[in-house]
């Protein structure tokens, strides 16, 4: 079963607690402060790894944990950081912003599919899903000439939330696209070593299929099958235009045309338009045109009518439309042989280099304070930390964070921006009141 689009929730590992602790040790009073830090939070990846064959394995395990670091301990012991939790996916999946996403999951149709985030495309590739959360420090890192004996240690930083939709797309050199019982599926299962259905009715094909072709000089070709093509596919129409996605990484098309069928031309311009109104990406794509089905007398008799129609000629960039029998292996070898040199030329033609992205040096502020009904909101990655890894059950602990927020430069913000005493405060979850100093 081909799973080829999943939503998934990801949480990096918490930070572990800083240690409160004091050192005890016999003929020394009053021993200093000696709690360690707590360890790091395990990040989650998403990592491309060839032996997936789909996202089957994430529709069931829908949300995903880093693991949490140890606490920190007396004596100075830090804690453990939390290992790193990697999500294997395959290759060639998209990653995208889930919340930007505007269309539902498993519902063909348009939409706007989200902010890409990554394309893992080769082997071992990763991608930063969610950063585990930062380690508190213990409370020898706050001593001080002026506070010898801290009493209170950070808590760990809870680690970072995000949902993603992931979508795959298979990477292959050849997509084959047909109308349904072309012969597409009896094809790549005479020359890969793919065992799709095959029966004598429509749409036998529900999934795309990857098979590799082994040629001689171990020179390997893949195939990408899809479910047939009908008018209308790309508005949803079939099975052809949910699983299109699958051959935009291809580098040639393979048309696969029935011999038999009393209109190849119009076959042909109808599979065209398909393709151009699902995305933009197959124009110019190299084409070949094989005529199948060549072991029936009839059709074998209206070869050298089909192939001299205007229509297909220009379709075939130049190339002539071969002769094939997908059920017999009559003119395959040729065609694959003529596939690889057009794959084999695309190889070595030199990658497009992409034009450099301009540095943003624009200033962008540390937080941002904006203005409620009863009070303010202040938002900003520093600022939830700081109020995150607070204790606010230890009044020294309290203490601090004011001290940070005033190092900040929260407090002269507020004032210029007309707080007044007794206004509510809100970071994230906790709620202060306002009293200037």
């Amino acid at each position: 079963m081909l799973v080829d689009r999943v939503r998934i929730k990801v949480t990096g590992g918490g930070g572990g607690d800083g240690c409160c602790s004091f050192r005890r040790e016999k003929y020394v009073p009053r021993g200093g402060p000696n709690g360690g830090d707590g360890g790091n939070g395990g990040d989650v990846y998403f990592e491309a790894q060839a032996h997936c064959p789909s996202l089957i394995n994430l529709r069931y395990h829908a949300h995903w944990k880093g693991e949490r670091g140890v606490h920190g301990q007396g004596s100075n012991c830090h804690g453990k950081r939390g290992a790193p939790q990697i999500i294997p996916v395959p290759p060639g999946t998209l990653v995208r912003d889930f919340h930007d996403a505007n269309r539902e999951i498993g519902v063909p149709g348009g939409g706007v599919p989200g902010t890409l985030r990554a394309d893992l495309v080769e082997e071992g590739q990763r991608f930063l899903a969610a950063r585990g959360g930062k380690g508190g420090r213990g409370n020898a890192r706050f001593a001080s000439a002026t506070n010898k004996a801290p009493r209170f240690a950070e808590l760990g930083e809870p680690g970072e939330n995000a949902e993603y939709l992931l979508e795959l797309k298979l990477i292959a050199e050849v997509g084959i696209v047909g109308l349904p019982n072309a012969g597409k599926s009896t094809f790549l299962s005479v020359v890969s070593n793919a065992e799709p259905k095959i029966a004598d009715y429509p749409f036998t094909t529900l999934s795309p299929n990857l098979g590799i072709a082994e040629l001689s000089d171990f020179r390997t070709l893949t195939f990408a099958d899809i479910p047939g093509i009908i008018e209308g596919a790309a508005e949803g129409k079939g099975l052809g235009h949910d699983f299109l996605r699958h051959i935009e990484r291809t580098k040639v098309l393979l048309f696969v045309v029935d011999l038999g069928d009393p209109e190849p031309a119009q076959t042909l311009a109808t599979l065209e338009n398909e393709l151009a109104s699902h995305s933009a990406a197959f124009a110019g794509r190299p084409r070949v045109i094989a005529l199948n089905k060549a072991d029936i007398p009839e059709n074998r008799a209206r070869f050298k009518k089909v192939a001299r129609k205007a229509a297909i000629k220009k379709l075939a960039f130049p190339d002539s439309p071969f002769l094939i029998s997908a059920a017999t292996g009559e003119g395959v070898d040729p065609l694959v042989e003529h596939l690889w040199g057009i794959v084999d030329r695309l190889r070595r033609a030199p990658a497009e280099t992409e034009e450099a992205v301009e540095a943003d040096y624009t200033f962008k502020a540390p937080y941002l304070i904006h203005r409620t009904a009863t009070g303010f909101r202040i938002e900003g990655a520093r600022v939830r930390q700081a109020v995150s890894m607070t204790n606010f059950e230890n009044d020294e602990a309290v203490r601090h964070l004011h001290h940070q927020l005033t190092r900040m430069g929260v407090f002269k913000a507020l004032k210029r921006m007309g707080a007044e005493p007794g206004q509510a405060i809100c970071i994230e979850d906790a709620e202060f009141e306002y009293h200037p100093d």
